[in-house]
């Protein structure tokens, strides 16, 4: 009997195949046929599931953004929770951190995601994903400063739509600089930068 394949779980093995390729050798080497021996598959057998390698590389970006998104997501919606009884202030704190390198699976996702946004200059199909992780970061900054506002914890007059640019701006260059220099910028340092950032909120 013919063994079953459960294609969105093959795509998503496939994906993690790409991110495994370019954590290690760069996403220039994210060939189909290096991705298609790291996932223990034959070339054809990609192909399959991707028609191309703009394809593949674009939904391995995804994947990326997905696996983020989602812990992020699982942060929001502790502290965005009405009642909660949490303290906003260091759960603030703990959700914008996961865009930090503060960990080795974080540095790793800090990494790639350079990788594939610098790809993005040259390879317009991966545009639209970085333009909407960026997007989902201005409006999830936004929300979070706007009901810090609203509890209280932040000026009525603060400027909302530029503080998330501003934070935003804070945690690219972090995640770049500790990126590229880990010893320059240890988590620690990077913890602290943050909560001086959020200090300086209050007026």
């Amino acid at each position: 009997m013919p063994k079953i394949v459960d294609p969105v779980a093959r795509r998503r093995a496939v994906a993690q195949a790409v991110l495994s390729v370019t954590a290690r050798h760069g996403l220039e080497n994210a060939s189909l046929r290096n991705v298609a021996e790291e996932a223990g598959l034959a070339v054809g057998s990609v192909r399959h599931y991707f028609a191309d390698h703009d394809e593949l590389v674009t939904f391995a970006m995804r994947e990326l953004s997905r696996r983020i998104g989602d812990r992020i997501r699982a942060h929001a919606e502790r502290l965005l929770a009405p009642g909660g009884g949490i303290d906003r202030r260091a759960g603030t704190e703990e959700l914008l951190a996961e865009f930090l390198p503060l960990d080795e699976a974080r540095r790793q996702e800090c990494a790639l995601w350079l990788a594939f946004s610098a790809a993005a200059h040259t390879r317009p199909r991966l545009r639209p994903c970085a333009a909407e992780l960026q997007a989902g970061l201005h409006a999830l900054m936004a929300r979070v400063l706007d009901e810090a506002r609203r509890a209280g914890g932040l000026p009525d007059a603060l400027d909302v739509e530029l503080e998330a640019t501003r934070l935003a701006a804070l945690l690219d260059g972090l995640t770049l600089q500790a990126t590229l220099l880990p010893d320059r910028y240890p988590p620690e340092l990077l913890r602290r930068v943050l909560g001086r950032h959020l200090d300086t909120l209050g007026g």
